[in-house]
């Protein structure tokens, strides 16, 4: 059959090229050779990942997008003209990595934080301490206590069990297969010296690992792949994944090519052989299967660590979100629409969910409503891309924020969405060790690290701006937020009044 397709992007070479060969051995997608000591283009299979511009020592390369490919069409764009021929070519279905890139309202950026003026004075961060520490896990509607035969008081019931996050910033769950170990090294190890949580996804949790268990959550999945009793015991806390933002409603598959030795002894499978992930957990159909699920792992686990659940932001998520409260979730992960992923079907990725901020929003809400919002701890993720998205996604209710797609664009990552390819050129989403070995530990560790107290510094910021010195008190404060150029529904859901109101 013939290719009607034409590339993409176009690898332009200017005249200060020195012909040092280094573009083609950053390539790990056969774009650019050396021929006759020039370097030559295959256009074609460019994604536009960048590596070469990156570290092309003269900048004597660009890729641009191919403008003369097609003729403009604001109604039939050239991605959906594209996929029309692969698809006319293959018969197959299109897989895309990294999360959904289409031109869907961005919420986030239609959000504004009030300040404080005259009255409500505002407070300097550098000189008065400002309080950002978190505890991810169940809290009790009241405390009592009982007097000690010294005098002193005691709690009279022991508190459920509680993780104390030094920042309100998870790293995401990542599972090994859609990385590699060395991204997970990283995410531990940058876990464990800020003080917060990584999460290390479904796909087991590798041994060397097991040291960072106290800063790690582990995954049950529907797979239930790496799942035993050492797993369970070695982790801070364990979460039940029911889904996923990016592809809600299905399950993951992971080529049986990424299935190294490494992966299948974490994983339990046999090597070189598809990692099948159902699309449903086949012991869960109801509430009350996955109370006994909940119920099961806390067990296994002697009632000592939080346990959570982790769900789609989908349409009626509000509701579903209670009831893995009521099914003893202490911590609920709501995933919206744009969180990432390692590869999923484009038309699932890019047209199922909804936005994490509308999810969030009605999840908070409904638990308030039903009187339990006390009884979980609530952690937004999927489409978190700076510190002013976390600060919006606390004041619209969440208790902390979890990072996927943002850690590996500090590790270098440029969002060409080739993932599923398993060539990432910046050593991130591959299995191949000379890809992988391009991610240096320590400099990972230091850039993950970076972020994170970035991410921080600017919290306590805007918290002082705000006038208040605790995150705590803007948790779910929706008063302190203003909307621009949204709808009335929208405002509704989000309980957000329109800028310019009192």
């Amino acid at each position: 059959m013939r290719n009607y397709l034409l590339p993409d992007f176009l690898v332009q070479v200017g005249e200060g090229c020195s012909a040092c060969g280094r573009c083609a051995r950053e390539c790990s997608f056969g774009v650019i050779s050396m021929e006759s000591g020039r370097p030559v283009a295959r256009h074609s299979r460019c994604v536009a990942c960048a590596r070469c511009v990156t570290f092309c020592p003269t900048g004597a390369l660009r890729v641009v997008p191919n403008q003369v490919a097609h003729r403009h069409n604001p109604y039939w764009s050239v991605s959906l003209r594209h996929d029309l021929m692969r698809q006319a070519q293959t018969g197959g279905m299109l897989l895309a990595g990294a999360g959904n890139d289409l031109a869907y309202q961005s919420i986030w950026d239609h959000l504004l934080l009030d300040a404080s003026q005259v009255t409500n004075p505002s407070i300097d961060p550098l000189r008065e301490p400002m309080e950002v520490v978190t505890f991810l896990g169940a809290k009790p509607s009241a405390l009592q206590v009982e007097a000690r035969p010294e005098g002193t008081l005691r709690l009279a019931h022991p508190l459920p069990p509680q993780i104390r996050l030094e920042v309100p910033i998870l790293l995401g769950a990542m599972s090994l297969g859609a990385v590699n170990l060395n991204v997970h090294r990283i995410l531990a190890r940058a876990a464990q010296e800020t003080g917060t949580l990584w999460n290390c996804g479904e796909g087991g949790l590798h041994e060397e690992l097991y040291e960072f268990g106290p800063s790690t959550v582990v995954q049950v999945a529907s797979g239930r792949f790496g799942v035993h009793p050492r797993y369970l015991e070695r982790a801070a806390a364990v979460e039940i994944k029911m889904g996923q933002g990016a592809k809600p409603g299905i399950g993951g598959h992971l080529p049986g090519e990424k299935v190294t030795a490494e992966i299948a002894a974490t994983r339990m499978i046999p090597e070189g052989a598809d990692a099948l992930s159902p699309a449903p957990h086949h012991d869960i159909y109801s509430i009350e299967d996955l109370a006994q699920l909940v119920g099961a792992v806390k067990q296994a686990t002697g009632f000592a660590k939080p346990v959570g659940v982790k769900i789609a932001a989908v349409h009626h998520v509000a509701a579903i979100a209670s009831g893995a409260v009521r099914a003893g979730a202490d911590f609920v992960t709501v995933d919206g629409f744009r969180g990432g992923t390692g590869a999923a079907p484009k038309v699932v990725r890019n047209h199922m969910g909804i936005p994490l901020e509308l999810a969030l929003a009605a999840v908070d809400d409904r638990l308030r409503e039903e009187g339990i919002r006390n009884e979980v701890t609530l952690v937004a993720s999927g489409g978190i891309r700076s510190s002013g998205d976390m600060v919006k996604a606390l004041a619209l209710g969440a208790d902390a924020v979890a990072v996927g797609t943002a850690a590996l664009v500090s590790l270098g990552c440029t969002l060409c969405q080739a993932c599923h390819t398993g060539r990432c050129a910046w050593g991130l989403t591959t299995q191949d060790p000379k890809l992988a070995a391009r991610q240096d530990l320590e400099e990972g560790v230091e850039r993950v690290g970076n972020l994170i107290r970035a991410w921080a510094t600017e919290l306590r910021e805007v918290l002082g701006a705000l006038g208040i010195n605790a995150v705590e008190s803007l948790r779910g404060n929706r008063e302190r937020l203003r909307a621009v150029g949204l709808d009335a529904e929208t405002l509704a859901v989000l309980g957000v009044q329109a800028a310019g109101r009192e």
